[in-house]
């Protein structure tokens, strides 16, 4: 009688063990990226498709694998990395057992292209179950190595079933690319799906660990980080790594946890960081973390979990105890800022302890009295409310006779009843003129900033206003005007985030030019006066500098262009002025270099109008020059409140848009515009109007107005058409927009 126990075949064999390897897509990237690591690539590439059960592909620039080695690179226990049992002991790669591949081949169909150094050529071979179906052929490839999987898990249709979600695989798939991303700086990695113009990462090769945490995690998090480090001789380990302040916590811990550069997990170490974070954030939330740890390779077990997302190693309890009690050093060491949440305090309300509310939990606090999120404000100065900058007053309850009315205003806020009676104090919330009044008694400079915020009707308004009542004593308070308009949010808009690789270029073009010398100069010196339009005098500790005006405001307008590129204001022309004219008057001057080599000014001129209309749409939405359908010119950007450029420079402005701007290449083109602008914009000698003909600037609180009287352009030219071209009266005001800087 036969026995029951039989031998299993081994593609049986094989496809189980696969399965306990390659447990999902994010697995296989894994294995895959780690093979490119000891390849000691630089620059890894990951293409996705629907999830990573359609295709994987990873590319990398490592050393390749030779023609000879392709022909068990799939089979199982296959490796470079070991070859006898104690050489465990002393690893230093990430793989070992040879079983990547293995595995990934025989639940999928893998196609191996690779090209070492001194190989004349790349090959490629496509494998199944372990074994290649055809010898290695050439053909051409850069060197290192491309692993396409396709159809991965198509012959376990159970496991292909339960991973029915593409967008929750390909997450997992980023996720672990983003770990590898963040802890092997100095290395370029990239992910995205197939088809996709744009990577969901994608790190630099010269970029730091913090640099790489801010790509994928963002700005929130690399900024409230601490540098954690640490060293035992005993213990035979190194720590070094990323934990966030008291000030930063997300809803779930999020740890990234490297040992020996191996990406895996310690629920002992994850719970020990907790617990030290439990005494300075709130409840329910948790830090991030980012921790290598380098332990000696003969204290530690890498072999005890198949997909070996789990190590142990010699004194666990020890090393872990030293690494809390260092991030808890380092917690304690970066204590002097802290964020709190507290309750809004409305002004002319009392103080009582029925209306305050602890800002942290307490075991004390009912049910019915807890502190909602959203009933709370946070008290920092990066992000602070108008409410700090207002003054609590006393308004005395509403009362039936004028004489209790007086008497009750004439008392102290502290004599006022608190409960029982039925007036404004009693209320839960102040009304709409409760508001306004609160907001009228803000100190006069505060109020004086206030209103220049203020734009469009409320201007004209509050200019008549002001003439109604000129011939009175000011009064402490603000006219009282259209205050529905007057407290409105129009005028600060959302700022727009501006996400385009050149203009991002260009602002580290910017950054790395920087003079820290002369930063710290022109952010800490006394301003001594004018010498004249084109030097002023400046003074800085215990010397005086000449500074050329014209170039620092070139230079200034310049950095304004870059940094808030796209989020102007706009000044609107009262009267749209004629771009042909303006070119017209632009050819006339001696400035323009026009010969008649050149062609008919007239020509010029309309060919400058149709050129500068094709661009109206990019000019006014990255620029906010706007530009009419007849061609005419009614906006330009406002760069500095309150700061008109003079108009004269207006033609040659607009003459070196269509000739000095490289419209063709998208960097050059915002570059070349800017520098254009910013010169027009800059302050020159040769604009600047003697004290007769100076430019009258009118500036009412009501209304921001400029009117600006200038020479006339005399033109020695026997065209008739030409002669007309005076430079006209120039009116402008802003726009409702503001620049928000």
């Amino acid at each position: 009688m036969a026995g029951v126990i039989r031998r299993l075949d081994e593609a049986v064999v094989n496809r189980i063990a696969a399965g306990e390897v390659i447990q999902r897509p994010a697995n296989a990237i894994k294995e895959m990226i780690e093979n490119c690591l000891d390849a000691k690539s630089t620059n890894i590439q990951v293409t996705v498709k629907e999830g990573g059960l359609k295709m994987i592909q990873i590319q990398d620039n490592g050393t390749g694998i030779r023609k000879e080695d392709m022909e068990i690179v799939c089979e199982r226990f296959t490796t470079s990395k070991l070859q006898t049992f104690e050489d465990l002991s002393s690893i230093a790669t990430y793989g070992f057992r040879g079983e990547a591949l293995a595995s990934i081949s025989h639940v999928a169909h893998v196609t191996i292209t690779t090209k070492t150094a001194d190989a004349k050529c790349a090959y490629r071979a496509s494998y199944s179950d372990g074994r290649p179906k055809a010898p290695p052929k050439p053909c051409a490839g850069n060197q290192g190595t491309q692993i396409t999987v396709e159809d991965l898990f198509y012959n376990i249709t159970t496991r292909r079933k339960a991973l029915k979600n593409p967008s929750e695989e390909y997450s997992k798939i980023v996720e672990v690319v983003s770990r590898y991303a963040i802890h092997n700086s100095g290395k370029s990695f990239t992910v995205k799906k197939q088809g996709e113009l744009v990577a969901d990462v994608k790190t630099l090769p010269n970029a730091t660990i913090l640099d790489n945490i801010r790509v994928v995690f963002g700005v929130n998090v690399s900024r409230e980080l601490i540098e954690v480090g640490c060293e035992d001789q005993k213990l035979a380990f190194k720590l070094y790594g990323y934990v966030s302040n008291a000030n930063y916590s997300v809803k779930k811990c999020i740890l990234i946890l490297f040992i020996n550069h191996r990406l895996v997990e310690s629920t002992a170490l994850k719970k020990a960081i907790e617990t030290v974070y439990a005494a300075y954030l709130p409840k329910n939330t948790h830090p991030f973390l980012y921790l290598s740890l380098e332990i000696a390779p003969h204290n530690i077990d890498v072999n005890v979990h198949p997909t070996k997302h789990e190590v142990h190693f010699l004194h666990e309890d020890c090393i872990i105890e030293s690494i809390q009690k260092h991030v808890e050093s380092k917690l304690l060491g970066s204590n002097s800022s802290r964020t709190y949440f507290t309750q809004t305090l409305l002004p002319g309300l009392p103080a009582s302890t029925s209306d305050l509310k602890a800002s942290g939990p307490s075991p004390s606090h009912e049910a019915g009295e807890r502190v909602y999120a959203h009933q709370m404000v946070r008290t920092d100065s990066k992000a602070q409310k108008l409410d700090a900058f207002l003054q609590p007053i006393a308004k005395a309850p509403p009362a039936s006779s004028s004489s209790s009315s007086s008497s009750s205003s004439s008392a102290p806020s502290a004599a006022r009843p608190s409960g029982g009676a039925t007036g404004a104090c009693g209320s839960a919330e102040l009304g709409d003129e409760e508001m306004l009044d609160a907001l009228a008694e803000v100190e006069p400079k505060e109020a004086e900033k206030m209103e220049t915020s203020a734009v469009g009707a409320e201007a004209e308004a509050g200019g008549e206003a002001e003439g109604e009542g000129e011939g009175e004593a000011a009064p402490r308070k603000r006219p009282r005007v259209n205050k529905e308009e007057e407290l409105t949010a129009g005028a600060t808009p959302k700022r727009r985030v501006i996400k385009l690789t050149s203009v991002r270029e260009l602002r580290e073009e910017v950054t790395e030019k920087n003079h820290k010398g002369l930063q710290e100069m022109l952010q800490n010196l006394a301003f001594v006066g004018c010498v004249n339009p084109r030097w002023s005098l400046v003074q800085h500790h215990t010397k005086l500098y000449l500074l050329n005006t014209s170039k620092l405001s070139e230079e200034l307008f310049y950095q304004i262009l870059i940094y808030d590129f796209g989020n102007f204001g706009v000044l609107r022309l009262s009267s749209p002025a004629p771009l042909y004219e303006l070119a017209m008057l632009a050819l006339d001057s001696e400035e323009s270099g026009w010969s008649e080599d050149d062609g008919p000014k007239e020509g010029l001129a309309e060919f400058i109008v149709d050129f500068l209309r094709k661009k109206t749409e990019m000019l006014e939405d990255y620029f906010s020059v706007e530009i009419d359908g007849e061609g005419n010119l009614t906006g330009l950007p406002l760069l500095l409140d309150r700061y008109v450029p003079a108009m004269e420079g207006l033609p040659m402005f607009i003459l070196r848009l269509a000739t000095e701007v490289n419209w063709e290449n998208e960097k050059d083109c915002f570059r070349d515009f800017s520098r254009e602008c910013a010169r027009f914009y800059s302050v020159r000698k040769e604009y600047t109007l003697d004290s007769d003909t100076q430019p009258q600037v009118t500036l009412t609180p009501s209304n921001t107005r400029y009117t600006l009287h200038s020479r006339q352009a005399t033109h020695a030219t026997g065209n008739t058409h030409a002669k007309q071209h005076t430079q006209p009266q120039v009116t402008l005001t802003q726009s409702n927009t503001h620049s928000h800087r």
